[in-house]
């Protein structure tokens, strides 16, 4: 296909050097990418990572080389396309589902902040990626990346495994060249799980450091907006065009002002770092990725890092306890509460739906069944139907729970004196499995990120049977967002394993 080759593993960076010259436009960079997409993940290999495309790209690829022309680039992303994860609003012609039937056809009144500024930054949404849908808050035995509108996204590097989820789409279409970037959105884990198993960088940031305006929420407490990159440099550069108070997300009043993300990454950026090594928890689940986290290990240690080895994060073992006498743990009670809330707000923000409440969103799915529960059910929407109201008793108790987790957790980083913690992602992706429940993927760090409202950065570590991708997590206290990627980026530079995908049938194909 005519430009493949300059297009596989391009950087944001290096675009702009053609972009500026001339040797590229705008549209002919949408162009080739819908070539790609349309050999790839239309047809092909058949990824479905891409729900949606733009019908004004073209248009808009156009204005932009024209205002490139006449004024100059707006910035780093001046006409260099980025898709967004199908729970984020735009008021244009596409459509914001969440990968659901229920919301096909409902046109939104207002873009995301984060698109919005996205679009202020000269960059092209290039269209929506599929999800889990719901962002994986339906169903207890859901499928990575399947959803009523998208159906089964797939893995790159090995078809019939998961791709991980909730933003299962943005981070495949990333990894197989089908896009430069891509927002994601992640309430416990849902971007550091696809970027891990799809091999590219995921950023998720401290709650409030990003605006969650316009996105179809799950957990105020917990849901941040970040972005899927195929380089450390491409995802802090997108992270910087999204960042900033936002007066329709109170929780972004807080966030201290974080400074040039990109200017300051430097290949000896790891060197004198104290980081503390979590084990327990995170290791003993998966030989395969444990042989790559100690290669990372040893990859740190060769870049001068102080790490400090087994290291047991305060109070981790009690998020996976049940809370009180519920049947389930303060987390997911903290969830189920705060969607049924937080959807039915959404909801009166688009009025053209038929569904003002979960209730309404439940009984659609039981009238199209067969378009949105041929595989699995919506358990967790019924749990989380029965909740009452923000002022429940046992709602204030688990948020309580989470409140003192966080304070434990930022009091045990400025005791230890931990500039981060390292872990492996996840473990080797399961087979896709939609007749049965779907194997968690196990030993992420997300969940203490997610309830203290912490950030993380994933970063591609290596490959088990040089085939499946694992990733290396770097958590940190809130804020800490420009450190993260500072190691992150030197770690990357010392470990350069990043490697398009191969779109291997099976692993049952291996010798």
């Amino acid at each position: 296909m005519e430009g493949e080759d300059e297009l596989e593993e391009a950087t944001i960076a290096g675009l702009q050097v053609q972009l500026g010259s001339g040797e590229l436009t705008a549209r002919q960079l949408v162009e080739r990418l819908l070539e790609r997409i349309e050999a790839i993940d239309h047809s092909g290999p058949t990824l479905r990572s891409v729900i949606e495309v733009n019908p004004d790209v073209i248009n808009i690829a156009d204005a932009l080389d024209r205002e490139r022309a006449e004024r100059g680039p707006r910035g780093p992303l001046h006409g260099i396309p980025i898709l967004l994860k199908d729970n984020i609003d735009t008021a244009d012609r596409m459509q914001t589902t969440a990968g659901s039937l229920a919301l096909l056809g409902i046109p939104v009144s207002q873009d995301a902040t984060a698109a919005k500024r996205l679009r202020d930054a000269g960059a092209i949404l290039l269209g929506k990626s599929n999800l889990s849908e719901w962002a994986n808050f339906r169903s207890t035995r859901s499928s990575g990346g399947w959803s009523g509108r998208g159906r089964q996204t797939r893995n790159p590097y090995v078809l019939d495994r998961n791709p991980g989820g909730s933003s299962s789409g943005s981070a495949v279409a990333v990894s197989a060249n089908l896009v430069m970037a891509a927002l994601g959105t992640e309430t416990d884990g849902s971007i550091m799980s696809p970027s891990s198993v799809c091999g590219v960088v995921g950023i998720k940031p401290t709650v409030g450091r990003t605006s969650r305006a316009g996105v179809i929420p799950i957990s105020h407490s917990q849901d941040s907006v970040g972005p899927h990159a195929r380089t450390v440099a491409d995802a802090a550069m997108v992270l910087a065009a999204i960042i900033g108070p936002d007066g329709r997300d109170p929780a972004t009043s807080s966030a201290p002002a974080l400074g040039d993300l990109t200017g300051r990454l430097d290949p000896e950026g790891l060197r004198g770092a104290r980081i503390g090594v979590l084990r327990k928890l995170h290791t003993g689940l998966s030989e395969h990725a444990d042989k790559v986290f100690e290669e990372s290990l040893a990859v740190l240690r060769g870049c001068r890092v102080e790490l400090v080895d087994e290291v047991e994060i305060p109070g981790e073992a009690d998020l996976r306890e049940n809370f009180g006498d519920s049947d389930v743990r303060a987390e997911m009670l903290v969830m189920e509460y705060e969607f049924k809330a937080g959807i039915e707000a959404y909801l009166a923000t688009r009025p053209g739906a038929e569904a003002r409440t979960l209730a309404d969103l439940i009984r659609f799915n039981e009238e199209h069944a067969a378009e949105e529960m041929p595989y699995f059910g919506q358990e967790r929407w019924l749990s989380a139907a029965g909740r009452g109201p923000l002022t429940d008793e046992l709602y204030l108790k688990a948020r309580e729970q989470s409140r003192q987790f966080r304070d434990g957790l930022t009091e045990f980083f400025r005791e230890q004196r931990f500039d981060a913690l390292v872990l492996p992602t996840n473990a080797p992706p399961p087979p896709i499995d939609l007749l049965h429940t779907t194997r968690p993927l196990g030993v992420s760090g997300a969940q203490a990120a997610a309830v203290a409202g912490f950030p993380l950065i994933t970063v591609p570590a290596g490959f088990v049977f040089d085939l499946l991708p694992i990733g290396l997590t770097f958590l940190g206290p809130a804020w800490s967002e420009m450190a993260l990627i500072r190691f992150a980026f030197a770690f990357e530079q010392a470990n350069p394993v990043r490697r398009p995908p191969r779109f291997v049938r099976t692993t049952a194909d291996l010798p």
